[in-house]
């Protein structure tokens, strides 16, 4: 007689139910009924909620029956800090907001506290919106690396270089030996990492560019850059070079599979076919890109050319948010206006330029940006049986077309509970509204003459 026992159950720190799993690989599958194992912060199993039930001995259970679990969204161009910021120029255009009001601004109060506390306050509405990794782009990158670190979140954080002093260096050569000494430090850590952030082509000299280039390859680190923004970026440019951005870029070896190029909305067909050869990755701000008047992307000739798009909010100061649903809403519906296609751009794709595109973006694809077994557990729960999101047929064209972010509930970043029920874990709400307050006394009493 032969006799048969169960095999004993595997230990896992938690599993999370949900009604719907969306994956993001394979493309547009929806996984209904099933769990996600997470151990030491790594997916270790997505499979039906029944079978996770048998298999694994859990620390912890969450379960969330009418909700989808979806991977964390990657903000995958912001300037975080500029959240203190948030209204201060509203209703003009990108060079006189910029150069008459932001930059005035930030020489009367940039600086660590700056920095530290505009972070702090955008992790806060970040994770309340289900993002989980931002591509940062702003000075002291020093502070904005220890900030994110104590917070826990994942960030891909920018070392600026631009030819002009400011609060963070005064020539050159600082820009780039500060920029080697915040990468040394953080070079092998786990959640915080690295990329040169050039701020612009009309701001940056052919040697810096040059520098960047040769240190990026040997460093192994992308180079995050707004480029082709407006049209009149690209006529200043044949002026002043001879060249439009990109060819300039090209020129100077910069368009390689490196370049995280953002904006992108006066392209030519060439300039695409070129990003598609050399595997540029394009960041789509289209909120940001409307509010300035700066023009359109055209997402969905880049998407027909095989460019990987991500989504980015930039900064509070000309969003005025970082809603990376209300973002991914807009991208996948201005893409149709401007393609003249109502199949451009579809859900599941604005779904994946939220997450996997933007894990691409900021260099984390290994770990980040799709639900599969060996990956990081940034995750975010988002609730389907509200009122919004009723009656519920398509459990992606909802989270595209119809979620709020009000609507998430529970967030994970390295299997680290990050939002519990909507209520933030280890940051205090009340604290946060009272410091950004303080700060909106501070800037108001600021003159620009």
């Amino acid at each position: 007689m032969t006799m048969t026992t169960d095999a004993p159950a595997e230990a896992c720190d938690l599993l999370i139910e949900a009604g719907w799993v969306v994956p993001v690989v394979p493309h547009g599958t929806v996984l209904e009924q099933h769990a996600v194992a997470v151990r030491q912060g790594e997916i270790v199993a997505v499979l039906p909620t029944r079978e996770a039930r048998q298999r694994f001995e859990a620390r912890e259970v969450v379960s969330r029956p009418h909700s989808a679990l979806i991977p964390g969204l990657v903000n995958a161009h912001t300037h975080n800090p500029m959240t203190l910021l948030r209204g201060i120029a509203d209703d003009l255009p990108l060079m006189e907001w910029l150069q008459g009001h932001i930059w005035p601004v930030e020489g009367a109060v940039i600086g660590p506290e700056f920095v530290a506390d505009g972070i702090t306050l955008s992790v806060a509405e970040m994770l309340r919106g289900g993002t989980t990794c931002a591509n940062e782009n702003y000075f002291f990158p020093d502070v904005q690396a220890a900030v994110y670190k104590r917070l826990g979140f994942r960030a891909r954080v920018g070392l600026p270089v631009i030819d002009f002093p400011t609060a963070w260096a005064k020539s050159d050569d600082e820009y780039f030996d500060r920029a080697i000494e915040v990468h040394d430090q953080w070079r092998d850590d786990a959640l915080v990492s690295t990329a040169f952030v050039p701020h612009a082509p009309y701001t940056v000299s052919d040697a810096s560019f040059e520098r960047i280039r040769m240190l990026a390859d040997q460093l192994d680190m992308p180079v995050h850059l707004h480029t082709h923004e407006t049209a009149h970026e690209v006529e200043e440019s044949l002026q002043k070079h001879g060249q439009r951005p990109l060819a300039r870029l090209d020129r100077l070896g910069l368009v390689t599979d490196r370049l995280v190029a953002v904006h992108m909305t006066a392209v030519d067909d060439a300039e695409i076919a070129l990003c598609a050869e050399r595997g540029v990755v394009v960041v789509h701000c289209p909120e940001s890109n409307l509010k300035l008047a700066s023009g359109f992307c055209p997402v969905g000739r880049f998407e027909k050319a095989g460019v990987v798009l991500a989504i980015g909010t930039d900064g509070c100061a000309s969003n005025n948010d970082l809603d990376m649903f209300g973002e991914t809403r807009t991208a996948a519906q201005l893409a149709k206006a401007v393609a003249g296609d109502a199949a451009a751009f579809s859900a599941a794709s604005a779904l994946h330029a939220a997450t996997l595109g933007g894990a691409r973006a900021v260099g984390f694809e290994d770990r980040i940006g799709s639900i599969e077994a060996g990956k990081r557990a940034d995750l975010a729960c988002v609730d389907l049986a509200r009122i919004e999101t009723q009656p519920l047929h398509h459990v992606i064209s909802q989270l595209v077309y119809a979620v709020g972010r009000h609507q998430v509930t529970d967030v994970w970043i390295d299997g680290h509970r990050k939002l519990e029920d909507g209520r933030l874990a280890g940051l205090d709400p009340d604290a946060l509204i009272a410091n950004a307050r303080q700060w909106r006394s501070r800037i108001a009493s600021i003159r620009i003459d």
